[in-house]
């Protein structure tokens, strides 16, 4: 995650607790959604092949997920969103592009229920799934195919209310993405590991 991405998280972060100031509690039965921008920030250097290293670059959406709340304290929560798109470089040089979706469910712990400020921690499963690949430069011509993934996920994130019924939001997740990459005419490339770290700042709702 670059510098002046979290300079503006934290600086929205604490703008809202300055604004906040209207409790709302969390109830059982409750439902919980946001929407906001959302950045997928894949680890660095996600491959090494011997052709040069593989890095998948961050990806950009509109994300939005729903929370019921089981109890005042346990959510269980669907995170999704529009597609996100990354560049890949292959040696330093955009070589492919891909689209996919995360969509991930997870079960959450709200430490303070009551209140104006709503912090929260959870672990998930991940299902990404990749689309729409696209080859480019030195790859022109061939066709990459990456693997669908399954794996685990933490969340934290906290909510500030604002008005009766809103808040806003900011949530860091990581998230364990895996997926085997293949090249027309160059065979399978290995396991690219995204392992990104996921960050959202959102408007939400309680109803």
């Amino acid at each position: 995650m670059s510098a002046k991405m979290l300079k503006s998280a934290v600086a929205a972060a604490l703008a809202a607790g300055l604004l906040a100031g209207t409790a709302q509690a969390y109830e059982a039965g409750s439902w919980i959604g946001r929407i906001g921008a959302w950045g997928v920030f894949p680890k660095s250097d996600n491959l090494g092949t011997p052709l040069g290293k593989i890095n998948v670059e961050d990806g950009y959406s509109l994300g939005f997920n729903f929370t019921y709340m089981a109890t005042s304290n346990i959510g269980i929560e669907l995170l999704a969103a529009l597609p996100f798109k990354h560049n890949i470089q292959l040696g330093g040089t955009k070589v492919a592009s891909t689209y996919q979706l995360p969509p991930t469910v997870f079960v959450q712990y709200h430490f303070m229920p009551q209140g104006t400020i709503h912090p929260y921690v959870g672990v998930g499963l991940n299902y990404t799934f990749f689309f729409s690949e696209d080859t480019t430069g030195p790859l022109s011509g061939t066709s990459l195919n990456l693997d669908s993934s399954w794996g685990v996920a933490g969340q934290a994130g906290i909510d500030f209310d604002i008005a009766p019924n809103w808040f806003v939001n900011a949530d860091l997740s990581y998230i364990d993405i895996d997926s085997k990459a293949s090249v027309s005419g160059l065979g399978n490339l290995g396991t690219v590991a995204i392992d990104p770290w996921v960050f959202g700042l959102n408007v939400g709702m309680r109803f």
